[in-house]
């Protein structure tokens, strides 16, 4: 069963079917008519009566559905519960398999705090932060007087760029500590906080790792996740472009050690800050499989859902054929989300129904959607992604080639379309990304007009200084300019 909806959960379906296992949905009131209920063997509603969001967090009525159908294992995917220790244990109480770490690990990995001292121990670098969570805007007031501006508010349980701020003075302390407070008591249920230096302009590479419970740990290489719009990642490329070989060992190997000092099984994601210098700074670890966890499947040829369910069936990595020494980068591959947001809205999610929907396709792209095709209704009520573009290559110039070929090809309309002109994307996802001036420069998402979801590419030019927008100073994208009413790129 998978604890989720939408193209993850059709992501983990499909890896099921060709194991041969039988597949279970869970759906909202609000979702009765979405495709990943139809890509399951059985489906079952859940949250009769909740609010949209609240059904997929509801754990007694999703435990009851996997107890009352034999569900052997339930995946979470990402998003909703994949990160929460309680449903782990639920799953565990129950007698079914959480197809992921243990709920221990799981608790110690969403505890920012607790994940960072892990790290200490382990002998990785962090940002210097607070140890604990602060308690009040004094405390804040004093660790700046200590490391001095710009610092950052970090949500103590949360992730995903929610109760994350910036604060470039002591004039923007206060208002900035109040709405990251806010911010994380609304989405996590807690307000706690924890604040670290921010560094500025740093490259954002992660860590793939996948482990197993005889103790056998292992990498498959990094992603730059620098492109960010808002905290949110909108381009995704593996292996990070010109990172310094000695630097990929040292995160690879670092990950690595985190991930053993913890006990770590099933597949995560170590992430770190690298800075104009070439240090890199751990910020933590996500416990759960990644929206991104596509282009590291392409460049290592490694199913990494399918590893997910051998291992929480009890088999280790050398039996599944993974051994460090067999993991090799294959090419280049980059991700690009295709949301339905409205750019002349800030960005807004837009919602309505899909008139016309023509995929760009093709060698060496894959896509991975739910609700990407002529008559689907855009919910207003989840995630605005709509599908997620994957282009491989034998280097960046060639995926970022096929990337910008498949983009155009893409037609979404409705009521209301859009065209944005910008500078080819192969051009700007091709440069060297070694510092910061040849850093991709380039962002996709997919705005809409009300019904109509459409595509825009963001130039360099276009993007709003993040300074204005209380975003992180790499890469923020923002805005483009309308210039005729086609949908094209």
């Amino acid at each position: 069963m998978v604890a989720n909806r939408g193209e993850i959960a059709i992501r983990v379906f499909r890896a099921c079917t060709e194991l041969g296992i039988r597949t279970v949905a869970i759906y909202s009131e609000q979702d009765t008519g979405q495709m990943h209920r139809q890509k399951a063997d059985e489906a079952y509603l859940i949250g009769r009566g909740l609010a949209p969001v609240q059904a997929y967090l509801h754990i007694p009525d999703i435990i009851k559905v996997a107890k009352e159908n034999n569900v052997d294992a339930v995946h979470p995917g990402y998003g909703f519960l994949s990160e929460r220790a309680d449903f782990a244990q639920a799953c565990q109480d129950a007698g079914v398999r959480f197809i992921g770490p243990s709920p221990e690990v799981v608790r110690k990995m969403g505890d920012k705090v607790e994940a960072r001292a892990i790290a200490i121990a382990a002998g990785v670098p962090v940002v210097p932060g607070t140890d604990a969570p602060i308690t009040s805007l004094h405390e804040a007031h004093e660790f700046s007087n200590t490391y001095g501006f710009p610092i950052i508010f970090k949500a103590a349980y949360g992730g995903g760029g929610r109760g994350m701020r910036v604060v470039h003075s002591y004039e923007e302390l206060e208002e900035n500590y109040t709405r990251a407070y806010s911010e994380a008591l609304a989405a996590f249920g807690n307000g706690a906080l924890f604040v670290e230096k921010f560094i500025e302009k740093p490259r954002h590479i992660e860590v793939q790792i996948l482990g197993d419970q005889y103790g056998n740990i292992l990498h498959l290489y990094e992603r730059d996740c620098s492109i960010q719009r808002r905290h949110q990642k909108v381009v995704e490329i593996a292996p990070a472009a010109h990172l310094d070989p000695q630097l990929r060992t040292r995160l690879t190997s670092d990950s690595v050690k985190l991930a053993k000092q913890v006990g770590y099984e099933n597949a995560g994601t170590v992430e770190f800050l690298v800075d104009r210098h070439g240090k890199h700074y751990f910020i933590e670890v996500n416990s759960r499989l990644q929206v991104e966890h596509t282009v590291t499947e392409e460049i290592t040829d490694v199913d990494l859902v399918h590893a997910q369910i051998h291992v929480a069936e009890g088999r280790s990595l050398p039996d599944l054929g993974l051994r460090q020494e067999n993991i090799r980068i294959n090419g280049c591959a980059i991700q690009c989300r295709v949301t339905t947001e409205d750019p002349a809205r800030s960005f807004q999610p837009d919602t309505g129904r899909i008139e016309v929907f023509r995929s760009g396709e093709g060698m060496g792209i894959r896509l991975d959607n739910a609700s990407a095709f002529q008559g689907a209704v855009i919910s207003p009520h989840y995630d605005s992604l709509l599908v997620k573009v994957i282009a491989h290559g034998k280097d960046h110039p060639t995926a970022a080639t096929k990337m910008s070929r498949a983009l155009a090809e893409f037609r979404v309309r409705g009521v209301k379309v859009r065209r944005h002109q910008a500078q080819p994307l192969a051009a700007a996802l091709g440069r060297p990304c070694g510092q910061e001036a040849r850093r991709p420069q380039a962002a996709v998402t997919a705005p809409t007009g009300p019904g109509s979801p459409t595509l825009v590419y963001v130039p360099p030019a276009a993007r709003v200084p993040s300074s204005r927008l209380g975003g992180p100073s790499q890469t923020t994208p923002e805005t483009s300019t309308e210039v005729s009413p086609t949908i094209l790129l």
